[in-house]
């Protein structure tokens, strides 16, 4: 069995979570409920669970506030909340779980399962590290992913992907470095995240950082010569490309 906690500052919302889990998921055990922070605290310190469902909003206080607490988090995380915030969207970057409310059970099932795959892993503090400093820094180019493959789990700065092309279900992401990083999500899952950070989906195959493209070849549909020397093909029907190739070359921001 897993053993669950619950810190939720809703009373109805952490019944029916409580209620959902019982119905949904007879492998968790729910064995405490929190409403605050120092409450929270102590029920860990108790009951030391597996797992945490975590409201990000507690009334004054964050659920990050609550983390701040633990030098060290032995037990995996599964944020909750109402709102698509920043906060999401670092919690996105970090590829750590969470569930929007209202919760679909179907989603709730996929967490749970990825608890009992990961319980073992003890990947969860690097995760944590990136998210809180996605948290502390407002300059896009400093943004960290992890990205989670067969060999383990990687944490790249966003600035430092030259690329990513599709392997049939898999996505390789290609670095500054040289290094290459094949992950086992599809490429439309990194397209959400990145476009906002200079990306841009030049083919159904592959993403590219418009701050690593050094030229642009015209043709039919034409290319992107990347910063190592790969060319990447336009697809015909990116019309787009040129105006943002020449955004991100005359945006001083663009190049991180």
């Amino acid at each position: 069995m897993i053993k669950a906690i619950i810190i939720e500052d809703e009373q109805r919302s952490a019944k029916l979570l409580a209620n959902l889990l019982e119905q949904y998921c007879p492998e968790v055990e729910v064995v405490g409920n929190a409403s605050t922070v120092a409450e929270g605290f102590q029920l860990i310190k108790k009951c030391m669970p597996d797992v945490i469902f975590l409201d990000i909003e507690m009334q004054k206080e964050t659920g990050f506030d609550l983390l701040n607490k633990f030098e060290e988090i032995k037990f995996e995380i599964v944020f909750t909340t109402a709102f698509e915030n920043y906060a999401l969207k670092a919690i996105k970057f970090c590829a750590i779980d969470y569930l929007l409310k209202p919760i679909d059970v179907d989603e709730l099932k996929a967490a749970v399962e990825k608890v009992v795959r990961n319980h073992q892993k003890n990947q969860l503090n690097r995760k944590l590290e990136a998210f809180i400093q996605n948290m502390q820094n407002t300059h896009p180019g400093q943004f960290q992913i992890a990205l989670p493959s067969t060999e383990g789990l990687s944490i790249v700065r966003v600035s430092d992907i030259l690329y990513l092309k599709s392997d049939r279900q898999y996505t390789v992401f290609y670095l500054k470095s040289g290094d290459t990083i094949m992950t086992s999500k599809n490429m439309g899952e990194y397209e959400e995240l990145l476009l906002e950070h200079n990306f841009f989906r030049a083919h159904h195959s592959s993403l590219i950082n418009l701050g690593e493209v050094k030229k642009y070849i015209r043709g039919d549909g034409g290319c992107a010569l990347m910063s190592n020397g790969e060319q990447i093909d336009i697809s015909k029907r990116k019309r787009s490309f040129p105006e943002a190739f020449f955004k991100a070359i005359t945006t001083p921001a663009s190049r991180l």
